[in-house]
């Protein structure tokens, strides 16, 4: 069977990070790149460095990944899909809700597969937490909460840590919860000297009545990826920078020893930190999305899906600046 021929358009802090992946992956032939700036992370190796997305729809691509600054995908993704190439489009999926449903019904009317690279879906620890909460492990879940918190990233320029950083957050809570956002209320600040935002306490409720809250900064020396879920049996936390699930059960054996009750509670509970195979989370996201375009039953993150977390995003952005809840359709 021929190989898929793939393109890339974006060879900064993720575009690397695509091409290393697109060279690995098995049944595809990254085929060119594009960045009119070059290649600062020297990725592209032999293959054609060209300037412009016009240069590289003449080489016969089935698919073609977007990692250019979110300002550019509204531009880029409306050329792909005018010239029939299915496309993976970093997230968030454009600068706005109105430039991504133009991009979704772009792909949709000419039948072409369009996905949004929401990579921390692909993370073992929150596949891991995904699957034990379909089979009930936690039993109805309360809340949802997680902390997204790093110094600054030089690659992030046009947008604020609500779309960049928030967006993981938002999405993976309604994906791993099979739920949808209802409302989303939020503070920010500005406290870098930049235009955005770059601090965000976003509290939510989801449509089966789940809370959801997410702390996000771009300030803390301290890196943190944890989203902790809440239920009836316990809790799981999901550090998504070592892939750990860990399932902290609710206290059923009494402890009699006053003075080591009072300092960890009236009972103990199980701590189960669980075993499973740990892929690097791009790569699962890139063979997803290649099984998309192959006709093959695939779970990538649909254009509808990336819109979805987009709006969302924008209401938290509107629900501070108004001091009020955002109610979603």
């Amino acid at each position: 069977m021929t190989n898929l021929r793939a393109g890339l358009v974006g060879l900064g802090m993720m575009g690397r990070h695509h091409a290393r992946v697109l060279r690995e992956l098995e049944g595809v032939d990254l085929v060119a790149v594009v960045d009119a700036a070059g290649d600062p992370h020297g990725v592209r190796g032999s293959l054609p460095l060209l300037n412009d997305v016009s240069d590289l729809l003449s080489l016969d691509l089935d698919y073609c990944v977007v990692a250019v600054p979110t300002r550019y995908h509204y531009q880029v993704a409306l050329q792909l899909a005018d010239a029939g190439v299915n496309a993976l489009i970093e997230k968030p999926i454009a600068a706005d809700s109105r430039e991504a449903a133009e991009i979704t019904r772009a792909f949709t009317e000419r039948g072409l597969i369009g996905g949004v690279g929401h990579v921390e879906r692909y993370n073992p620890a929150l596949q891991q937490a995904r699957q034990r909460l379909d089979q009930g492990e936690l039993g109805d879940i309360y809340q949802v909460s997680t902390r997204r918190v790093g110094p600054f990233p030089a690659r992030i320029a046009d947008v604020g840590v609500i779309k960049d950083l928030g967006t993981h957050d938002i999405d993976l809570t309604a994906w791993v919860t099979r739920a949808r956002y209802q409302s989303v209320g939020a503070q920010t600040a500005h406290r870098s000297g930049r235009p955005h935002e770059d601090l965000v306490a976003i509290t939510g409720r989801l449509d089966n009545g789940i809370v959801t809250n997410h702390l996000v900064n771009w300030l803390s020396p301290l890196k943190e990826r944890l989203t902790i879920i809440t239920g009836e049996k316990g809790a799981f936390i999901a550090d998504t920078l070592t892939a750990d699930l860990t399932f902290h059960a609710n206290g059923n054996v009494p402890t009699d020893w006053d003075s080591v009750a009072g300092f960890r509670g009236v009972s103990e509970g199980d701590m189960i930190r669980y075993a499973f195979p740990k892929r690097e989370p791009l790569l699962t996201e890139h063979e997803a999305f290649r099984n998309a375009v192959l006709g093959k039953e695939s779970h990538y993150v649909s254009l509808d899906e990336g819109t979805a977390t987009l709006r969302v995003a924008e209401a938290a952005l509107a629900a501070s600046r108004s001091g009020t809840t955002t109610l979603l359709d």
